[in-house]
């Protein structure tokens, strides 16, 4: 924890929400980082005055209020990527140097990590599987049980963590990429949503999860991946 100049505070609370690798997300979760990367006497007023005033947070945002389904017991997975929550994100513009026009939204039920992966919207059950095979069992082992709501017996009760992911996910692109789902930053590069996928799944690895009150990356590994802003710290 380090006590800061202005110019410090002020770059702490940028890197704690505006940068792409803060994932520009929640209130909650902006605190958080800032309490872990800095200290000084009005540290928390300064931070949600900040966060309340964020053009991008206004812009960003929609409302929500989908009421979940009726209950149905899962068997609580006891270690990671044991069980998998499975969801498509489709309404996207093609962007990529292969032209990605979806996200397959991969969701460990123990841990609550997640695993973003542009993708097309019209490949086939099978183009899926070797998706995984190649880009994801090498890191996580096989799974013991896939939940997808392509299963009719699937309520829509147990889709509540990968929706919620989803949600989480559009809104960030949403907030960096408003116009055209294109982002030009300070440096003068254009991102698109593609480009922008490895930092906010990063982003949401490393923030603290409400059900669990660690970050999916202590849950799983044990550790917390290096951000941009740990930089500050002495």
């Amino acid at each position: 924890m380090t006590l800061c100049s202005r110019f410090l505070i002020n770059t702490s609370i940028h890197e704690c929400h505006d940068s792409i690798y803060s994932g520009d997300l929640s209130e909650e979760r902006t605190l958080e980082k800032v309490k872990n990367c800095a200290w000084w006497p009005s540290w928390r007023a300064e931070t949600i005055e900040y966060f309340h005033i964020c053009d991008r947070c206004h812009k960003g945002n929609r409302s929500t209020g989908k009421k979940f389904g009726l209950m149905i017991h899962i068997q609580e997975p006891k270690s990671p990527w044991e069980v998998v929550h499975m969801d498509w994100v489709t309404a996207l513009p093609p962007r990529g140097y292969k032209n990605y026009n979806a996200c397959l939204v991969i969701v460990d039920r123990y841990s609550k990590t997640p695993i973003f992966l542009p993708f097309h919207k019209d490949k086939t059950a099978m183009d899926t599987a070797l998706l995984l095979w190649s880009r994801v069992i090498s890191h996580t082992g096989l799974f013991m049980n896939i939940i997808s709501d392509r299963d009719p017996k699937i309520s829509p009760s147990n889709r509540w963590l990968v929706e919620r992911i989803i949600q989480t996910l559009e809104v960030m692109i949403r907030r960096f990429c408003a116009y055209g789902l294109e982002l030009k930053d300070s440096d003068g590069f254009t991102h698109d949503w593609c480009t922008l996928i490895p930092a906010l799944e990063l982003v949401y690895k490393t923030s603290v999860h409400s059900s669990t009150g660690q970050t999916p990356a202590m849950l799983e590994k044990q550790w917390n991946p290096r951000l941009p802003g740990d930089t500050l710290r002495k």
